[in-house]
């Protein structure tokens, strides 16, 4: 618990019930920590009564308890139920009739992958939340017009999240277009039954529009002459859209030049002379991102991109052939970047690098993966000139070590991330990166030269480290685990694949990381379910674990998860030494697992497969399994699978079970 947390614990029992419910409110706000706010509930009513009547935000992962919430929180202003296992139209109906008129002031609702909802609950949703702004539907694949239509029915809705719900067509962004006029952030990514006639309704109905992401549709020119008409949009993405062209973007250039940033990552058809016609004349533009779809830069598109000098903050060329004459001229047209995408640029070097970076001393963000021309000498001079650099990606460029880190370290001291992956770094180099105490994120996997000492050295002095990828670092043991655990402790995503000197004991330590959410084991073929064990009891966040490939993991494994990793919501399982006894119980315990790869669970008989998939049944949105069990399990559970919204990915090898 924080210092705060003690601090209230103490005076909980002291008079603190005379306190308002708003002043309490206010004291709440101010704990930092989520378990801090949790264990002055715990231990005071008053501020239990407070945190009812005060919060504004709630996230629900099981739907058991969601009428109770619902009824309990009356200030609720956002609800994300993106985690709520086997939520689906009668739930969420019931539970939103169980909140009577308490939902009135809800104004954001997050139902990404809650694929088992229908038109119906969100029916009865919008009807209980007249104030409702934002929903998002994100990745429930079965979502269609009719689910789309009963959102609609939202009049006041600002902000819509349709991604990937590959059954919506024009009809049912004509139900949005009308039901919605003052809609101002719309995304279809991946709604690819949507076509130009949907786009240019909703450009005639949605005037207000000011962000809109039509990534990989299959629309083509005449939506973009649709949206050139929208006076107020400030955001376009249109990453891989396949049918647009430069007449295309001639044809937006057209409108008005309230355009901040545009994405055309990825449009097969784009060049340089039409990303030089949109760029003309925009003299707000600041983000431009042109990823893998430009072959060459010709000298009217940096003509153009010199006249964004004042205002272009972040250019994404991912996959561009460069030269060190152009890398300096991006640096003398557009001197106020923030950000640089040059990942799998050939042709970089570190000549071009250092006339970059000499003109553009504000940059935050560099992305150099794959360019493995560059030196140390380029790293000197990103040191020298860039000094409030924050991430630094440097994926597989082999010809950097330990005296380039040094100096990005001495000089940089507000880095946050940087990507050594494959890079080939020593633990000298974890020595001079532990001078930045501001780290996040750090990515070592193949560096196969990291060693217990180097992880020593991060832990000393990085104590905000979220995030640790190890993949492959195989000199790593359970010394290095002791001293990562003891030092920092904020540590969400750790990647321990194939550091196969672990073992149980390296577990335990990652036992006490609280905040722990992702980890990834791959292939450890020491540990057993002594160490699972301590990750379960230890690690309450825990929301993915990756056991692929870990041959001793067994029932007893699988039981220690549980009856402890209540959190649980995707787990990899394949190739491990499981029964359909011990299945079975983890299925039927789990109530938040929704993901689980089971391929080559060579001790699960047909009869433990189908036992516990239809003990999840309701609850699973994705299953991994062997295309041979498609024949061998009962017709009738696919298709209760799949009615509850399971994707189910066939993995097309033999089929081999053994009688247990």
């Amino acid at each position: 618990m924080s210092r705060e947390g003690q601090k209230l614990d103490c005076a909980a029992g002291v008079g603190i019930g005379v306190l308002s419910l708003d002043l309490l409110g206010q004291v709440l706000d101010r704990l930092r920590e989520p378990r801090d706010r949790k264990a002055c509930r715990l231990v005071s009513r008053a501020f239990e009564r407070a945190e009812a009547a005060h919060r504004r935000a709630l996230r629900v992962l099981r739907r058991e308890p969601l009428p109770r919430l619902l009824r309990s929180l009356p200030a609720l202003e956002r609800l994300d139920l993106s985690a709520c296992a086997s939520l689906d139209d009668a739930s969420l109906a019931a539970a939103v009739a169980g909140a009577g008129g308490g939902l009135a002031g809800l104004r954001r609702v997050c139902l990404a992958r809650a694929s088992g909802v229908g038109w119906r609950g969100l029916e009865a949703l919008v009807a209980a939340c007249s104030r409702l702004e934002a929903v998002d539907l994100s990745h429930c694949v079965g979502a269609g017009d009719r689910e789309v239509a009963a959102v609609a029915a939202a009049a006041g809705l600002r902000e819509l999240r349709l991604d990937k719900c590959l059954a919506v067509t024009d009809m049912g962004l004509a139900k949005v277009a009308v039901g919605c006029p003052r809609l101002e952030n719309l995304s279809v990514k991946w709604c690819r039954e949507i076509s130009d006639i949907g786009i240019d309704l909703l450009a005639k109905k949605c005037p207000e529009l000011r962000s809109l992401n039509i990534s990989y549709l299959k629309v083509g020119n005449e939506s973009l002459r649709s949206i050139s008409t929208l006076e107020k949009l400030e955001e376009l993405a249109m990453v891989g859209c396949s049918c647009i062209d430069d007449e295309g973007l001639e044809l937006l250039s057209k409108g008005s030049d309230a355009l901040q940033s545009v994405d055309v990552s990825r449009c097969d058809h784009v060049t340089y002379q039409g990303l030089a016609s949109l760029i003309d004349g925009r003299k707000f533009l600041q983000k431009l991102h042109a990823a893998d779809c430009l072959h060459e830069i010709g000298q009217c598109f940096l003509s153009k991109l010199a006249t964004l000098k004042e205002t272009l903050t972040v250019l994404k060329l991912d996959g561009l052939g460069v030269s060190d004459s152009l890398l300096q001229a991006f640096g003398e047209g557009c001197n106020n970047l923030v950000e640089i995408g040059l990942s799998k640029c050939s042709g970089v070097t570190d000549e071009g690098i250092s006339s970059l970076v000499a003109r553009c001393s504000d940059l935050r963000t560099i992305n150099l993966t794959c360019c493995n021309l560059i030196t140390n000498n380029a790293l000197h001079s990103i040191a020298d000139n860039c000094k409030m650099l924050e991430c630094l990606r440097l994926e597989s460029c082999s010809l950097i070590n330990e005296k380039g880190i040094k100096q990005i370290a001495t000089c940089c001291p507000n880095l946050k991330e940087i990507d050594l992956t494959d890079c080939g770094v020593n633990d000298a180099a974890l020595e001079y990166l532990a001078k930045c105490s501001e780290l996040r994120i750090l990515k070592l996997g193949l560096c196969s030269s990291i060693s217990d000492k180097g992880i020593s050295f991060i832990s000393s002095n990085c104590g905000k480290l979220v995030e640790l990828d190890l993949y492959r670092c195989n000199s790593i043991t359970d010394d290095g685990l002791a001293a990562l655990a003891n030092g920092c402790k904020k540590i969400k995503l750790l990647n321990l694949c194939y550091c196969n000197k672990i073992t149980d004991s390296g577990l335990g330590h990652l036992g006490s990381l609280e905040e722990l959410t992702n980890l990834e084991l791959r292939c450890l073929v020491r540990i057993t379910c002594i160490g699972i064990s301590s990750i379960a009891i230890g690690c309450k966040s825990l929301i993915e674990l990756d056991l692929k490939r870990c041959y001793s993991v067994d029932d007893a494994s699988l039981g220690a998860l549980a009856r402890n990793a209540f959190n649980l919501r995707q787990l990899t399982i394949s190739y491990c030494q499981v029964t359909g006894l011990g299945l079975c119980h983890l299925l039927s315990s789990l109530r938040c697992l929704q993901d689980i790869k089971m391929v080559h669970l060579s001790w699960v008989s047909i009869e433990g497969f189908e036992m516990a998939l239809r003990a999840a049944c309701g609850r699973l949105k994705k299953l991994k399994m062997l295309t041979g069990l498609k024949t061998v399990l009962s017709p009738e559970l696919l298709q209760m699978l799949q009615a509850c919204g399971c994707r189910i990915r066939w993995v097309n090898k033999p089929l081999v079970y053994k009688d247990c």
